[in-house]
């Protein structure tokens, strides 16, 4: 996917690019929150966290650097968590993350998900802004998937 707009390119999760998935959500965690085990593991891990259980890495590109991330997590064959999706404080405000979370719910539509699920935190106010334009709305959230999240989030995907 390609905004000519603002330069971003939309790519697939390459081995080149692995440690961007892990820099760019430090980033936002270690500013907002801590970095807890879970996290240590799929970003550390990327490759046999996320892809090979069925999985899917995306990229934001500006000119040629990496400035966002997103991942689509398999939880089974029709719910995928949107999940490790950042972008470099330099490059907010361009709408990349807009533009991933726009390509995940194609990707999604494409490949037959029914529903997407997320799991945030309400001081995150522009993220949740975000998701709420796209139609996710506010489900129950349950206990014990990370100590940050006090929102849950899905979409319904037409079919």
């Amino acid at each position: 996917m390609n905004n000519p707009k603002n330069n971003i390119d939309i790519i697939p999760f390459s081995i080149n690019h692995k440690e961007a998935i892990k820099t760019l959500n430090l980033e936002w965690l270690q500013k907002y929150f801590k970095v807890e085990p879970k996290d240590e593991l799929v970003l550390s891990n990327p490759v046999e966290e996320i892809i090979n259980k069925g999985g899917k890495i995306y990229y934001a590109q500006h000119l040629d650097e990496i400035v966002g991330t997103v991942s689509l997590l398999k939880i089974n064959t029709t719910t995928f968590e949107l999940s490790k999706m950042a972008v470099t404080e330099k490059a907010q405000g361009l709408g990349v993350g807009r533009q991933l979370l726009e390509f995940c719910i194609e990707e999604a539509q494409k490949l037959g998900i029914q529903k997407l699920i997320l799991y945030s935190n309400r001081q995150l106010k522009s993220a949740l802004h975000l998701y709420e334009s796209f139609g996710f709305k506010e489900i129950p959230v349950e206990s014990g998937v990370y100590e940050r999240a006090d929102i849950k989030m899905e979409l319904l995907l037409p079919q």
